[in-house]
């Protein structure tokens, strides 16, 4: 009778451990310029999906020129943006981004956030690995309390995006607490 129960316990105290587990928030860590290479090289045979990513939240309303000033605040700088891509061979208008933010959720999970349409949308795109479709509600709700209550406060950011609809280079910046879409030529940097 004495090892049944201890056995019991056991087992409650092991079941409970893992359902507890199963719900602490991931750790979310952000994938720096310099690491992009490792990441594709490591995540080079996922399938990207958004399903799981898309179930409507507080920061899908918010205009997406907000919410790369709170990406800033809790991230820092993007993974890549326009300017590190408009000079590759195989770049194309249609590929035009203002911002890409790479993650590695808990280790073994990847995961991407970008732009729609740079400063003129709301929300934002993600897409992270098929096999964990079912993590992703999980992953996305801690993303977003991180955005909206760790980083509550904005940070200054200054990108630049393309749009093909409109044919026109933007500056995009967020200073001094005002939000800004300056039409530009395109930087001379990018030719």
């Amino acid at each position: 009778m004495m090892q049944r129960s201890l056995f019991l316990l056991l087992f409650v105290c092991v079941f409970t451990f893992q359902a507890y587990a199963q719900f602490e928030d991931p750790d979310i860590q952000k994938v720096t310029k310099a690491d992009r290479t490792a990441f594709q090289q490591q995540f080079s045979d996922i399938n990207w999906t958004g399903q799981g990513l898309y179930n409507p939240t507080t920061i899908d309303r918010i205009p997406t020129i907000e919410l790369r000033s709170r990406l800033q605040a809790v991230f820092g700088d993007p993974t890549q943006s326009i300017g590190d891509l408009i000079n590759e061979r195989d770049y194309r208008p249609g590929k035009a981004v203002q911002f890409e933010y790479w993650f590695i959720i808990d280790d073994e999970i990847p995961m991407m956030v970008l732009d729609l349409d740079g400063p003129f949308e709301n929300g934002l795109v993600y897409v992270g690995a098929s096999r964990y479709i079912d993590l992703m509600p999980q992953i996305k709700r801690t993303f977003t309390r991180k955005l909206m209550n760790e980083g509550s406060d904005m940070a200054s950011f200054s990108d630049y995006f393309y749009s093909p609809e409109r044919d026109q280079w933007f500056l995009v910046r967020y200073h001094d607490g005002e939000f800004e879409r300056e039409a530009i030529d395109r930087p001379g940097s990018f030719n």
